[in-house]
């Protein structure tokens, strides 16, 4: 009875070994590790908000509107709770996008406003303002990409036989990935260089 039981001890480590249980795990965990960075450079862009905003508002006071907007895009993108288990949520992972993309199209209208104030292109502060927010769209950029790559690795393992069998036992299922509206406009740098910085 004691070989038998050793028998099927040893089968079940033979199967287990192959059923990708552990691989599941490992990419499980990068798109979290992902995502954290994600996380991550989404608020440090919301930081530089509100510096930003007080910057314009202190050369142009009449752009309330854009002001007003840039805050509540803010506000919202604040509201919604980013947890690891967002990622599991294919819903709440696209209202977090949204929000991320409308606080970003705030920004671009926030950034314009500089155009018809000579003072505010030359300021020094509204310039290293200028250049994290650059700086920090990029770091977004490359943070997204690496969690695409995690969750695209992650979902190919999930889906793929026997690992797929192994992810319907313990309920693995495949995570939302960010999706791209205008895949054109994308593609391009953020432009938020409003000419020389000795103007």
């Amino acid at each position: 009875m004691r070989g038998f039981g050793m028998a099927v001890a040893a089968l079940c480590t033979l199967l287990l070994s192959g059923c990708g249980y552990n691989q599941l795990q490992s990419r499980d965990e990068q798109v979290k590790a992902a995502w954290s960075e994600v996380l991550n450079q989404y608020q440090r862009r919301a930081d530089l908000v509100p510096n930003l905003v007080n910057t314009v508002k202190g050369f142009a006071q009449q752009e309330k509107d854009v002001f007003t907007q840039v805050t509540a895009a803010r506000s919202r993108v604040g509201s919604i709770q980013a947890t690891p288990e967002l990622v599991d949520n294919p819903e709440a992972f696209a209202r977090f996008q949204a929000a991320q993309r409308e606080l970003g199209g705030a920004l671009s209208r926030l950034l314009a406003v500089a155009e018809s104030y000579p003072q505010l292109k030359s300021d020094a502060n509204f310039r290293d303002l200028q250049a994290q927010l650059e700086g920090t769209e990029n770091r977004i950029a490359v943070a997204r990409n690496r969690y695409i790559r995690a969750v695209q690795e992650y979902n190919v393992t999930v889906r793929s036989f026997p690992s797929n069998l192994t992810a319907m036992v313990f309920g693995f299922k495949p995570k939302p990935n960010f999706t791209v509206e205008n895949e054109q406009e994308i593609a391009k740098p953020p432009r938020v260089d409003f000419g020389a910085k000795g103007k």
